[in-house]
């Protein structure tokens, strides 16, 4: 099956690493596929990242880094407070060097303006970093995607019933991040046997608990001897002072923690490491305290309690932007959250069965097929012939 000769590009185009996980582990199954393979990366971290996900390949992938003029650096001061400047000059200052590949692999949807504004004429093939909700993972801008590759029928029935993916154009795979993790391996982060609650609010503006609810959260874990916190948010959270939705049309500013916090013995505070995208935390806490980020689906690969803050006034029943939320307590204030920790066990008997559910919903798996080998292989059919194999 395989065709040689494709030049496919991996794009990784983001201010941080949490990207890389979600398309990487395909790098070697096309090598295995006889592809010729090239990572394009924007920093030092993320290829750092790629090349430990890769390094059974390595030596078979072409390593490349692109960067901005400093024209465009000097804006990006400004402009990165209010839209992903840094990205799209990386993508208007790099069209030649893209123009060089018969295809591109990307996890993100800001590489579509390659073909909606920079008039690139490229195969484009799209994997969504993370399976969650929230609606701008459901955006028009898929449909500029040649190929769309999905982890479950969840997102695929979602994507179809707003026309988003086309028939012969779109393929579900599987998780590739799962192919990489040692789900059985538990790590301890605490010298005690009190329960590990692990708190991961999101970065948007308006549906993120931090901005309003974020330190009161913080402060009463502090206060309190019977749980553990790992508080480990989206790692956009605090890669900015500023964020804005544009989504949403809010800007706001991000608050700091508080010194007397950071050095409290059961409490670990991560901002930003490796541990927060490799699902370390993930594996090591007993109750998920967060509000709309899509690592709730990655908790839930082993049903366990989880605690959502509304801190937005959402009405979420019914809504599928928020159909994650329906896995356990939700919460509209931080006093709410010591009985909703006390009761988290008992509860977890109606929630379990829910969250089996949406994992089977959201997960595809084949037994004794990675993600990455199925998405490598639907690639290279894809090039070939111009459609998916199920078309």
């Amino acid at each position: 099956m395989a065709l040689h000769g494709m030049k496919i590009g991996f794009l990784f185009n983001h201010d941080c690493i949490h990207q890389v996980s979600h398309t990487a582990p395909i790098i070697c199954q096309l090598v295995a596929l006889g592809q010729d393979v090239t990572v394009i990366t924007s920093s030092v971290e993320q290829e750092a990242h790629v090349r430990r996900t890769v390094a059974a390949c390595a030596q078979n992938v072409t390593f490349v880094r692109i960067d901005i003029s400093l024209l465009a650096r000097a804006v990006n001061v400004v402009a990165r407070s209010f839209l992903p400047f840094r990205r799209i000059a990386n993508l208007r200052e790099n069209v030649r060097l893209f123009s060089r590949f018969d295809a591109l692999v990307v996890p993100e949807t800001t590489s579509a303006l390659l073909k909606s504004h920079f008039r690139l004429d490229i195969k484009l093939i799209y994997f969504p970093h993370g399976a969650g909700d929230r609606s701008i993972g459901f955006r028009d801008v898929t449909r500029f995607f040649d190929l769309v590759l999905l982890p479950g029928e969840k997102t695929r029935e979602r994507m179809q019933a707003s026309r988003l993916i086309r028939p012969d154009a779109h393929s579900v795979v599987g998780y590739p991040k799962f192919d990489i993790v040692d789900l059985s391996r538990r790590r301890r982060f605490f010298d005690n046997d009190r329960p590990t609650v692990l708190y991961n609010p999101h970065f948007d503006p308006v549906l993120s608990s931090w901005w309003d609810m974020g330190l009161e959260v913080l402060d009463w874990f502090a206060r309190q001897d019977d749980y553990n916190l790992i508080f480990a948010p989206h790692v956009m959270l605090f890669r900015r002072n500023l964020h804005t939705s544009v989504e949403h049309r809010r800007l706001r500013l991000r608050r700091m923690i508080p010194q007397k916090i950071r050095n409290l013995s059961h409490i670990l505070i991560d901002t930003g490491s490796a541990n927060s995208v490799d699902m370390s935390y993930v594996r090591g806490a007993d109750i998920y305290l967060g509000d709309v980020s899509s690592q709730i689906y990655e908790w839930i690969y082993r049903p366990r309690p989880c605690i959502f803050l509304n801190s937005h006034g959402a009405r979420w029943r019914d809504n599928p932007n928020y159909a994650h939320w329906n896995m356990g307590q939700v919460i509209d204030r931080v006093d709410e959250l010591p009985h909703a920790l006390a009761v988290a066990q008992a509860q977890q008997e109606l929630y379990a069965p829910r969250q089996q559910e949406a994992f089977a919903a959201t997960f595809h798996t084949v037994p004794n097929e990675s993600a990455a080998s199925r998405a490598a292989r639907d690639i290279v059919y894809f090039l070939s012939h111009g459609k998916t194999a199920a078309a």
